[in-house]
């Protein structure tokens, strides 16, 4: 490992890319006939090929969950306080698959890819995917690494949901699932905030009906705008308080709408354009659909309990005290259920005034409670 890199880090890393030709029936009812997934590993599969974890994403996130890409690099993956040697997910243990979902714009298949039946990008004519159509294809995935079962599958928010969905659909196949800082099902109110985040994109004249790529132009704005309301659920009132409170950029009023005066404006307005700049329109949308179609106790009449009864894995359940986004009581709605269905289950509730950013950040006593689960998985 070059000496640049921390004696905890995974070091230089490289996505790989599995095609798949064999066509993927989709919960909209359309068929996508081939694909890709981009994905990165981090250490070794034992010869009894026991000890894979599966990484599943949140809304914006993709593969590169640990190390660099380059020694240039000024960031390493977005969970690589998580991932590592010696890390709650510790690469001397396990072997860690992390990829980036369908409907994605990071490399894998998504509504920037060229559609094959025009020779154009998706855009809007990429189909709807789901929680559960991203676990069909991750299992495809395995079976193409060799892994008849995870170890674990972990995940936070809407990876959360993905680890559930896991264990629902494939229960033979899970022997933990660790769901951070989710939910079963999205309130109203956070249907409603993903709603104002897609009209930001939809209403941007720019957007073109979801084929901007085809004009060379980008909802910038839209997508600036939507990020800027997303962001400002995943932090607690306290967060952003202690972060900025009232204090000016500039020491000054100017009375007008047009210059940034307040330190928080001028940081929401970096982090939408930041991502404006990176993230993909139509994949925005793909993305919080998802989010709000994901109701698995549906097929039970909403008895979650029943949902989950097939599960054989063993489950934890982490939340944070700020976290509105996914509030405790969401998770313990999960608790609730699994208890009810008979299942092993721990639940920690962690005093953190990050709000639901708090999963990615390496506060303490989650990272002592992550790690202290992750030692009592057998490999």
């Amino acid at each position: 490992m070059p000496t640049a890199f921390a004696a905890d880090s995974v070091g230089l890393v490289s996505p790989q890319t599995a095609s798949f030709d064999e066509p993927l029936a989709l919960a909209c009812g359309r068929l996508l006939g081939s694909y890709e997934l981009i994905y990165e590993t981090y250490g070794q599969l034992n010869a009894s090929r026991s000890n894979a974890v599966l990484i599943c994403h949140a809304l914006s996130g993709h593969h590169h969950a640990a190390g660099y890409h380059s020694p240039q690099d000024r960031k390493p993956g977005w969970w690589d306080s998580c991932i590592g040697p010696g890390k709650p997910i510790d690469t001397n243990r396990f072997f860690v698959v992390a990829l980036n979902n369908l409907g994605g714009c990071n490399g894998s298949t998504g509504p920037s890819s060229l559609n094959p039946a025009t020779g154009k990008p998706y855009g809007a004519d990429f189909p709807m995917v789901t929680v559960e159509d991203w676990v069909h294809s991750q299992a495809r995935l395995a079976d193409r690494l060799g892994i008849s079962q995870w170890a674990a599958v972990v995940g936070g928010s809407l990876g959360g949901m993905q680890a559930l969905q896991w264990t629902i659909s494939y229960p033979e196949r899970v022997r933990h699932c660790l769901a951070i800082a989710t939910a079963p099902r999205l309130s109203a109110q956070n249907i409603a905030f993903n709603e104002v985040a897609r009209q930001a994109i939809l209403s941007d004249p720019e957007f073109h009906g979801g084929h901007f790529q085809e004009r060379g132009v980008i909802p910038r704005r839209g997508l600036m705008l939507a990020r800027m309301v997303g962001h400002i659920t995943y932090l607690s009132d306290d967060a952003m308080g202690s972060k900025f409170g009232r204090d000016l950029k500039n020491d000054k009023l100017n009375y007008d709408f047009t210059n940034v005066e307040f330190q928080v404006e001028s940081y929401l307005r970096y982090q939408g354009e930041e991502f404006s700049a990176r993230f993909d329109a139509n994949t925005y949308l793909l993305m919080t659909k998802a989010l709000d179609y994901f109701d698995p106790a549906q097929a039970h009449d909403g008895d979650l309990a029943a949902t989950l009864a097939p599960a054989q894995a063993d489950f934890l359940l982490l939340s944070f005290t700020t976290d509105w986004r996914f509030s405790p009581a969401r998770s313990r709605e999960i608790v609730d259920a699994l208890v009810a269905a008979g299942k092993n289950v721990s639940y920690l509730e962690i005093e953190a005034a990050h709000g639901h950013d708090a999963f990615l950040l390496p506060i303490p006593r989650y990272l002592q409670a992550f790690t202290r689960y992750m030692n009592r998985i057998v490999v």
